[in-house]
């Protein structure tokens, strides 16, 4: 039996009861579930059903709920979108007026599903028939199979004419290559061929990975780097000349979104702002501002400054309330030195520090080893950086926490 047939087998009555049976499965156990199991059902369709419960599992940091209604390939669940991201990026799409979409590079459906509960009537492609079935029987689980149709072809012989928009998510993970693919030419498809296929479209939007150079992006399309609860998820490349309404392209431009709030920053194309001494605050911007080189922004925002000339920390001598950094009220300002560290802590009966890095070469877990901190409650942030190009350590705490 091959991995298709056997998927099918999992969606027949059979292949129902066990995953449901498997449903709040503990992995903990599975040996002695699969042996019991295998006393009335077939051995293939046993491993199968577990170990569709277990990508489930998995699978609900991304998808939630839906998780234990949906079906996943190991594949499915490390390259899709997390369903927060796709919803916004589907809301995005709804705003520019799409009603009809090519999703290339569609997987196990996704970014499908989160377009068709935007409204939008979905074409999904891949050439994996495996990804193909569970993104249908996803569309089929999640009462959406009108408003996607799946399809199973090479992407890049697939006529888009007639759609609104194209999305295209190239895989961007390869066995032969040993996992993530760096180079944006090793995505399958090519990441040119990709943005030749958008500038076809009215609208498009392309899925790449958030380390992409700068220098490596269409000068003619926006750029939106998407965080999630503050970890960078994706890079989106959106093509579309003069879109109007909520989610309007800017060509050329580079924008940072923050999610789940959905707070958003286009750059305005500012240079690096000037260093300077440390302020009674610190800055720390969001991975996405990061990534968009739009420090600069910020700091403009909050009145700021850097702290080093190439490091992302802004310092100000004021809170100003920003979605697009978390601010630290700093109480000192010192060398790095471990033994001082070590004594200023114990005399302050510190015995919680959380440790960030930037531009240090010291390990946190490492420091934290030979801090030794004791039992005290009092807790403490300390950033291990450089200050002016000088190795520093800056102590403080969250502005929400300052008195």
């Amino acid at each position: 039996m091959n991995d298709l047939d056997t998927f099918s087998a999992l969606l027949a009555p059979e292949g129902q009861s066990l995953l449901a049976e498997l449903r709040d499965h503990d992995p903990a156990d599975e040996l002695a579930a699969a042996t019991r199991l295998r006393r009335e059902h077939p051995a293939p369709l046993v491993s199968a059903a577990l170990g569709q419960a277990r990508l489930r599992q998995r699978a609900v940091a991304k998808f939630g709920a839906d998780a234990r209604l949906m079906y996943f390939t190991p594949n499915g669940v490390e390259q899709s979108t997390r369903a927060t991201v796709a919803a916004h990026r589907a809301e995005r799409l709804a705003a520019l007026g799409v009603r009809t979409l090519a999703d290339l590079c569609c997987g196990i459906g996704g970014d499908a599903i989160a377009l068709a509960r935007a409204g939008i009537r979905v074409l999904a492609v891949d050439r994996d028939p495996l990804a193909c079935a569970a993104a249908r029987a996803n569309a089929e689980a999640l009462g959406l199979a009108e408003l996607i149709e799946v399809r199973c072809a090479d992407v890049t012989e697939v006529d888009t004419a007639g759609y609104d928009a194209v999305f295209v998510d190239p895989a961007r993970r390869s066995k032969a290559r040993g996992g993530r693919i760096f180079d944006p030419e090793a995505y399958s498809p090519p990441l040119s061929w990709a943005v030749e296929a958008a500038r076809k479209a009215p609208v498009a939007a392309l899925k790449i990975a958030p380390g992409v150079p700068h220098d490596a992006l269409p000068e003619d399309a926006e750029t939106e780097w998407i965080s999630d609860g503050g970890d960078v998820k994706e890079a989106v490349v959106w093509f579309g000349a003069a879109q109007g309404g909520a989610g309007r392209i800017t060509p050329g431009g580079r924008r940072a979104t923050l999610l789940p709030a959905g707070d958003s920053l286009l750059g305005a194309g500012l240079p690096d702002p000037e260093p300077g001494p440390v302020g009674d605050w610190l800055y720390e911007p969001d991975g996405a501002v990061i990534r968009a080189h739009l420090v600069a922004d910020v700091a403009r925002r909050i009145d700021g400054r850097l702290i080093d000339p190439t490091i992302a920390y802004l310092t100000a001598d004021r809170l100003v309330e920003t979605p697009y950094a978390t601010a630290y009220a700093i109480t000192d300002v010192l060398p790095f030195h471990v033994k001082k560290l070590k004594a200023l802590l114990r005399e302050r009966e510190v015995g919680i520090a959380v440790i960030k890095k930037r531009g240090s070469a010291v390990e946190p877990e490492e420091l934290r080893k030979k801090l030794k901190l004791g039992g005290g409650r009092k807790s403490c942030t300390i950033f291990l950086t450089r200050v002016a190009g000088a190795p520093s350590m800056l102590l403080g705490h969250p502005a929400a926490d300052a008195p």
